[in-house]
């Protein structure tokens, strides 16, 4: 993005490539009916996890750098606590309040020095943090699922329905048509493979199974090592010379937000676990 994919196309061919792979996967090793109540929340999981999610992460990305993605992204467990708290009546303890706090604070530091810098944009940041509490809606709300149905089969319908909200988006079709495709060369196509099998398809699948064992919140928590890497490989990459350099937006002052969120995250999460162990 931008120079041969609009945010808008490879979003489609994100979330159908991964669709078509979980329904192949899904006749062979599971085949379950729904019941007809929970076709709302599998459309409702679909708008959040994967239509919300995945266009403003795009548009995010597309006009921000990788790293404020991966801290941003960093803000998805104490979110997730909150909404936890809203819609699955899970407690909020005092140290989960600390940890929320701590959290938040590192998030609107980080947004404040957000178009700062080369690769930084305020509105970039801040779709990247709808991204991040879109998704946080959609771990929520695929909780109760999981103790119904298998995580293939939730996560194929969840995408199903996905794809139908992005494809009644106004511009993605529009885009799609007037995509010149062969212009694309072969290592593009590559990462666009790449995307559709590692980044979605395994991914979410490893989510939903995530889900079945552990709650929303601490399967979230998981999300702080997230930042990391992305620092690591944005850098190691660069170097390579297969990713744009994005290494000049990671500053000593958004490290320290960074470890703000990670203490907060860290702190929510170990008391979620703790609450976990006594019951």
């Amino acid at each position: 993005m931008p120079l041969f994919l609009t945010p808008n196309v490879f979003i489609l061919f994100r979330a159908l490539g991964a669709t078509v792979l979980f329904w192949i996967v899904k006749a062979f090793f599971v085949r379950e009916k729904i019941e007809r109540k929970d076709y709302f929340l599998l459309a409702a999981c679909g708008l959040f996890g994967v239509a919300i999610n995945q266009l403003f992460f795009f548009h995010g990305l597309n006009l921000s750098s990788s790293i404020n993605s991966g801290i941003i992204m960093a803000s998805n467990p104490i979110l997730v606590v909150i909404l936890s708290f809203f819609l699955l009546k899970e407690k909020i303890t005092l140290w989960k309040s600390v940890g929320i706090v701590l959290g938040a604070v590192g998030a609107v530091l980080l947004t404040l020095t957000a178009g700062t810098g080369k690769g930084d944009s305020t509105l970039g940041d801040l779709f990247l943090f709808i991204n991040a509490a879109s998704y946080a809606v959609y771990l929520v709300l695929a909780k109760p699922l999981m103790k119904k149905y298998s995580p293939l089969t939730v996560i194929t319908y969840v995408f199903t329905f996905g794809v139908g909200f992005i494809l009644v988006y106004p511009p993605t079709l529009t885009e799609f048509f007037t995509t010149n495709f062969s212009i694309i060369p072969l290592d593009v196509w590559i990462k666009i493979a790449y995307v559709v099998v590692g980044v979605t398809f395994l991914t979410y699948l490893l989510t939903m199974y995530g889900l079945k064992y552990l709650s929303a919140s601490v399967s979230s928590a998981y999300i702080y090592l997230q930042p990391v890497l992305v620092m690591f490989f944005a850098y190691t990459l660069s170097q390579l010379g297969v990713a744009e350099d994005y290494t000049a937006t990671i500053t000593w002052q958004k490290i320290i937000y960074m470890l703000v969120i990670f203490a907060g995250v860290y702190i929510t999460s170990v008391s979620a676990i703790r609450e976990k162990m006594r019951k």
